[in-house]
């Protein structure tokens, strides 16, 4: 499954258990950490988290056209189902 997007911060908490939560699933993502974003880079990534979440809080989790803002295991676990 490549339909899994994490944003994150390199330094929270949650992000590096949302991460550790879907490494445990077996789930296959892409990881942009935008605090080691610099310039342009790190505006393209803001823009685009805003998107799905207004708020630019992290961890921002993109699974298929869900989205999971923080870490919540439930969540995470039925936006993977479908639900």
């Amino acid at each position: 499954m490549n339909d899994v997007k994490v944003f994150a911060l390199s330094t929270c908490i949650h992000c590096r258990n949302a991460k550790k939560y879907l490494d445990e699933c077996g789930i296959k993502y892409d990881c942009v950490h935008v605090d080691e974003l610099t310039g342009d880079d790190r505006k393209q990534a803001v823009e685009e988290i805003k998107k799905f979440n207004p708020a630019v809080s992290f961890p921002t989790i993109v699974i298929k056209d869900k989205v999971v803002v923080g870490f919540h295991k439930d969540k995470i676990d039925d936006a993977l189902k479908g639900e």
